[in-house]
């Protein structure tokens, strides 16, 4: 008889990946990375436990959109006072906000609990080729292919 192996906190191994975004499709990049951050590209994925790995995203300035999405596309706040609705285009948030505009596609691809909000820390988004955490090691990750 088998049995379903449940992993427990203690016994997951973390990863770093690395995404180089230059050239890829903002959702197609989202999806891989909110794959990877809950840890479904694991055998041993659990839903109710952190098991994902950390997503280093790289060249987020250079991730693209298809299509006329950069000009229809609507990105919104609210400061929760009268009148604080700020809507900014997909353009906008490219060229002035390319870390924030990353974060916000992958974001809605996890979970909106407490266990999301683990597994968001888990990113880290830079607008150029460079980061800081070369110390880890992070493995590259490809979203094509």
């Amino acid at each position: 008889m088998r049995q379903t192996t449940m992993a427990k906190p203690a016994d997951v191994k973390r990863t770093w990946y690395v995404i180089d975004g230059e050239g890829e499709t903002l959702g197609r990049l989202a999806t891989k990375a909110a794959h990877v951050l809950r840890g479904k590209h694991k055998p041993t994925y659990t839903p109710n436990v952190d098991c994902g790995d950390y997503v280093i995203v790289i060249n987020a300035a250079k991730v693209e959109m298809t299509g006329n999405k950069l000009q229809t596309e609507k990105y919104y706040n609210h400061s929760g006072f009268f009148g604080g609705m700020r809507v900014r285009t997909a353009k906008e948030m490219k060229e002035k906000y390319p870390e924030e505009w990353v974060e916000r596609a992958i974001k809605g691809m996890l979970p909106h609990t407490r266990l999301g909000d683990v597994q968001r820390g888990h990113l880290y988004v830079y607008a150029g080729s460079e980061h800081p955490h070369a110390a880890q090691q992070p493995v590259e990750l490809k979203v094509k292919g």
